[in-house]
């Protein structure tokens, strides 16, 4: 009795908690199987199990799909001595909202444009898994790896993930990314394992972005374990999760079942240890109420770091993969093109990150808002360490902090042994970070942990200092530190499976304020409201908002009494054209941003596009001197010249180029451009726009005309089609309007044929297309073509509103067949009539009865 309860005690821990019920049922399954030995397990599988099939993905894969499962055949399957664990297979992921609205300023991102353009990605590659993007994206252009092999359709999601990690705002600055100059890659999320190391890692890949969720699943499953398994075999590949967008729903299973918005992010393989889980905030640096929380479901912090995401932690992540590549490339440049370790970037990611929510770390925010400007810094600095420990060991490293901090900070990070399948605690390796003052000689620091006890005020307590035992992450915080030297002490309090590596960043906050927002680099849309952003180290304070146009001597109030510790406010901006610039006073400390450009870049217009040369004009920009036009090069926008003009006519070789894009001047100083066209699909042919009839049918023939451009026109003539040519019925001259009527009285009622003939200074003729228009007094009915062949549509054509009835009879005066119609034209059909001459009848409303003669052939 004690041997079979034990024998079931044991087949429950090998199967995923998900499957632990489904033994008692009949429906058949699939499952994902980790064995030991894979050829005697298919052996096994054939003698005890015949009616299930396995599939495994390569001759050497301990895991492997199996088919076809009962309730009783999954109980006997976990009980197999190869069989270590057995986990639900690959469920459907679902995307995590679509992109709403990027704002690249939030998380300083615009500022380490401004500051860094050189950093933008090029040399490395990011993997985006999920479903396929649009690799012909024109924000995309030259980058793309594998292209030609991406299956279709692409997903808008996928699509927006990719733009927001490295979209090269070449269709318009809202479609630039992070790294503008990375390189992308796709990858299927059918497959919920990592993907096959030779996929990532031969392919330059050092991350993959994933912004997709399942269900809410709290365990330690195959998921979880081969992600860390992946990144302990290559410890340079970052993988960057969503947490999800399930923050209001509450777990059903795992030790946090049943307490409400706590433990809800969405797929096991969110509890790895080594990969980063990212939340969503809003613009205003709170975090969404749907964004997904933790605790991991053995008590880590999850997420790890929160990002601007406004339509939910797809946007998130993917912001972060791209800070995380910007971060790879100050590495590369600074050690001889070397990647750092994941754990590093991690760990600097963290430590630069802004605290919001409760003080230090939190279930909800993790350890901040992701700050890409203090990350890029730490890292160009090298504010960071790394080395190795085992049990008992230490490592010591001295930091000398100035004075005047306002904080001193570190980060411990280490890629930890992949745990056991349905572990009560996936940490292995156990390590500790301590902080010693040595200005003091007694004051020793440590790392803030969490309550994971299950129960929602536990859980909502703030963090406290003291050794954590759960996570391979611990951070230190010192607020006004002494200043002098510190000694950052790292331990391997037990370490079964070392020597352990690990990445340790630290910073020091130095008092003041430093501007983000709004960058140099871009625009400012007039008369409209917008959030200006900034770093504030120091006690809390007001400050006086002020702004003036460069160039103007006196500074204009814009708000008296600001917050400096909420590190923004709301400006509405003033309705005009100017370079610009702000400040914040505080008492005698001054601080004045960059100069900036408050303009509202025009659409660049086709004026016509014609075999040889093609018009692009603009609206003047009020104190514009010049303007800088652009046409798409390989991978990027590329300046092709500078005019003070607003049009400018390409040549055939230049017309090769489809796309341009043109920004305005001020005060000798470039501003951002605006939305770049691709000038062969804007509706403008050579000269026209349309050419059409205002009415179909009338007592006098109407055309709109609408033109790209009058640049260089001579004249516009209307031509109607005579006895087989065109003649002229009216002839404008000179052409002063885009858009004007052309009017004609032709000499009798019927069906005519006209067109617009342009002629330019250089006397070269353009032609509309032809278009078609009868000629009828109101209330008169014509038919055509006339004769008709047997089987051939007859029209009628009527000038009247009212419905039309008809009736068709024979020479001899036999009904044929008759109908009630509406509409200026309508068609008759002929099918059965046989060649002779008919007699159709026609009644108008309130009109004499007509009688057509009709001809079939």
């Amino acid at each position: 009795m004690v041997a079979q309860a034990q024998l079931r005690a044991e087949v429950q821990a090998k199967l995923a908690p998900g499957l632990q019920a489904a033994t008692l049922q009949k429906n058949t399954r699939t499952v994902r199987v980790r064995v030991t030995d894979p050829t005697a397990f298919r052996q096994w599988l054939g003698q005890h199990l015949p009616a299930a099939h396995a599939t495994q993905p390569t001759p050497s894969a301990r895991t492997l799909t199996v088919s076809g499962l009962n309730g009783s055949a999954l109980a006997q399957l976990a009980a197999c001595p190869l069989v270590s664990f057995v986990d639900v297979a690959d469920r459907p992921a679902r995307q995590e909202r679509q992109l709403n609205n990027s704002d690249l300023s939030v998380n300083a991102i615009a500022a380490v444009h401004a500051r860094f353009p050189e950093l933008a990605g090029q040399g490395h590659t990011v993997s985006v898994k999920e479903l396929p993007f649009d690799a012909t994206d024109i924000d995309f252009k030259g980058r793309v790896v594998g292209a030609s092999g991406f299956p279709g359709p692409s997903s808008p999601h996928a699509t927006d993930m990719a733009t927001l990690i490295g979209g090269a705002g070449n269709s318009s600055p809202l479609g630039r990314g992070v790294a503008r100059q990375v390189r992308l890659a796709t990858s299927n999320f059918a497959r919920l394992l990592p993907d096959e190391d030779q996929q990532l890692v031969p392919a330059g890949i050092s991350v993959q972005n994933h912004s997709y969720g399942t269900a809410i699943e709290n365990y330690y499953g195959l998921e979880s374990q081969d992600y860390d398994r992946q990144v302990r075999a290559y410890p340079t590949l970052l993988h960057v999760f969503s947490s999800g967008n399930s923050g209001l729903l509450t777990s059903d299973a795992g030790p946090y079942r049943n307490i409400p918005r706590v433990a809800n992010l969405t797929g096991q393989f969110k509890m790895s240890k080594n990969t980063l889980s990212v939340g969503a905030t809003g613009p205003s640096g709170q975090v969404d109420a749907l964004s997904s929380r933790g605790p991991a479901y053995d008590g880590r912090v999850k997420p790890e770091l929160v990002a601007y995401g406004e339509g939910g932690s797809s946007e998130s992540a993917a912001l972060v993969s791209g800070i995380s590549v910007l971060l790879h490339q100050v590495y590369r440049d600074q050690n001889n093109g070397a990647l750092p370790a994941a754990a590093l970037v991690k760990a600097v990611l963290l430590n630069s990150a802004d605290d919001i929510g409760r003080p230090a770390v939190d279930f909800v925010s993790g350890f901040g808002q992701a700050d890409a400007l203090g990350a890029v810094r730490a890292m160009r600095n090298k504010q960071y360490f790394s080395g190795t420990v085992t049990t008992g060991s230490r490592e010591l490293f001295t930091v000398q902090v100035p004075a005047g901090s306002t904080q001193f900070k570190a980060t411990l990070v280490w890629n930890d042994p992949e745990g056991a399948a349905n572990a009560a605690q996936a940490l292995v390796n156990d390590l500790d970070l301590v902080v010693y003052d040595l200005v003091t000689g007694k004051d020793t620091f440590y790392p803030w942990v969490l309550s994971d006890f299950p129960h929602a005020d536990s859980l909502a307590l703030p963090a406290r200092r003291g050794l954590d035992r759960v996570n391979n992450v611990e951070q230190i915080t010192i607020n006004l530190p002494s200043n002098g030297r510190y000694v950052l002490s790292v331990g391997g309090t037990n370490v079964p499976q070392g020597p352990q590596a690990f990445s340790l960043a630290y910073e020091m906050s130095a008092p003041g304020l430093e501007w983000t927002s709004p960058p140099t680099a871009g625009n400012v849309r007039p008369g409209a409201n917008t959030t200006l952003r900034w770093q504030w180290h120091g006690p809390a304070t007001t400050a006086r908002l002020e702004y003036r146009p460069v160039g103007a001597a006196q500074w204009r109030v814009v708000n008296a009494a600001v917050a400096l510790a909420e590190n923004r406010v709301a400006w509405a901006v003033p309705d005009t054209t100017a370079q610009a610039q702000l400040r914040l006073v505080a008492g005698s400390q001054v601080f004045t941003s960059d100069e900036f450009a408050i303009v509202r870049v025009p659409p660049v217009r086709v004026g016509y596009a014609c075999p040889d040369e093609t018009l692009l004009q603009w609206t003047r920009v009020p104190g514009a001197t010049q303007y800088q036009v652009y046409q798409l090069g390989a991978t990027t926008l590329e300046p092709l010249l500078r005019t003070a003009d607003t049009t400018l006519v390409l040549n055939r070789a230049q017309m090769a180029t489809r796309h341009y894009a043109v920004a305005p001047m001020l005060r000798g100083k470039l501003t951002e451009p605006g939305t770049t066209i691709d000038y062969t699909t804007q509706g403008t042919a050579c000269y026209f726009r349309s050419f059409l009839a205002r009415q179909l049918v009338g007592d006098v023939v109407r055309f709109d005309v609408e033109l790209g451009s009058v640049f260089r026109l001579k004249s516009a003539t209307l031509e109607r089609m005579g006895t087989g040519s065109f003649e002229a019925v009216q002839t404008i001259s000179p052409v002063t309007q885009t858009s004007f009527l052309v009017t004609d009285i032709p000499p009798g009622a019927g069906r005519y044929l006209y067109r617009v003939r342009l002629e330019n200074l250089a006397g070269q003729q353009f032609y509309s297309n032809v278009e078609e228009a009868f000629l009828l007094q109101s209330g008169a009915a014509q038919v055509y073509p006339n004769p008709v062949l047997a089987g051939d549509v007859l029209k009628l054509v009527a000038n009247t509103s009212a419905p039309v009835s008809i009736q068709l009879f024979d020479v001899l005066g036999k009904f044929q067949r008759e109908a009630e119609i509406e509409g200026v034209i309508n068609n008759i059909d002929t099918h059965g009539l046989k060649p002779g001459l008919y007699l159709l009848r026609v009644r108008l409303e309130n009109q004499a009865e007509q009688i057509i003669r009709v001809v079939i052939q």
